[in-house]
């Protein structure tokens, strides 16, 4: 079955739900369930993060938007869209850049503003179950657990972990995961979500709602993120590891519903046409 709605895991489908001025709304709305009272955002800007990345490919893997409230407070939204190497190296290394932007010329006293990396994983890092956390909020704290800088915040949001279904949803932040996570399933808007803020998502999200030039846009991301996501660089031919076929094969499954062309689905899967043809 044909999807109604984006994936918003996607480059192109999270940089239309959260990353263009017509859905500000909906990321300040969403931003504002994560943030303390006295930093909620009153106002966003935009600025374009591609400058620090070094390759094309870390500019689509690494982070989506780099906002400043209305105050002056800087954060980084993240959508990390596959399992990484040294995932909280680069989280902070990708923190210091706006730290470094508060430099002043001149004489400056280096005082800094507040600074939020806010990551959307679609994948969870926490291996051990006993240490597995849905949401972790990380702040810089001392040997006694007291607060020692309270200027640098990290939020990571492991989605797979979070597991409720719509009739346990407690929260205005429930409903902003559950939509997240559910968005490319949903065949319609459910009860518990048809308010202003989600009936605006979804309209954004709705596939038939985007022009053709955009829909092949989203197309090429789709298979970027299913290339990422799913599919081993070496698991090609004969060279597939333990589950990497299963993997394969559910990627060409999703590709096909959605009518991609089958030399676009063989490259990014790497399995056969005979394979792909008899899903």
């Amino acid at each position: 079955m044909t999807s109604k709605y984006f994936n918003p895991y996607t480059d192109f489908g999270f940089k239309k739900l959260f990353g263009e001025e017509a859905s500000k709304d909906l990321l300040q709305d969403f931003l504002n369930q994560l943030l303390p009272p006295h930093h909620q955002i009153a106002e966003l800007s935009f600025k374009n993060p591609e400058k620090i990345a070094s390759t094309p490919k870390e500019r689509k893997a690494i982070y989506d938007i780099y906002c400043k409230t209305a105050k002056g407070e800087q954060f980084i939204v993240e959508m990390q869209k596959a399992k990484v190497n040294f995932f909280k190296d680069r989280a902070l290394f990708y923190s210091t850049f706006p730290i470094k932007e508060q430099a002043k010329k001149g004489v400056w006293n280096f005082e800094l503003k507040p600074v939020y990396f806010i990551a959307i994983l679609n994948f969870q890092y926490d291996e051990k179950e006993e240490m597995q956390k849905f949401l972790r909020a990380v702040c810089l704290k001392d040997q006694d657990g007291e607060i020692f800088y309270d200027k640098l915040h990290f939020k990571f949001l492991q989605m797979p972990l979070f597991t409720k279904q719509e009739h346990e949803l407690e929260s205005h932040f429930d409903k902003w995961v559950y939509f997240l996570k559910n968005l490319e399933n949903f065949d319609h808007i459910p009860a518990i979500l048809n308010e202003p803020i989600f009936q605006k998502g979804f309209e954004i999200a709705q596939l038939s709602h985007l022009t053709s030039r955009q829909y092949d846009a989203y197309l090429k991301s789709l298979v970027e993120y299913s290339e990422v996501q799913n599919v081993n660089d070496t698991a090609f031919g004969d060279g597939f590891e333990k589950g990497e076929l299963a993997k394969a094969l559910k990627v060409a499954k999703v590709l096909k519903d959605k009518n991609v062309s089958l030399d676009i689905i063989v490259i990014s899967t790497g399995l056969s046409e005979t394979e792909i043809e008899k899903l």
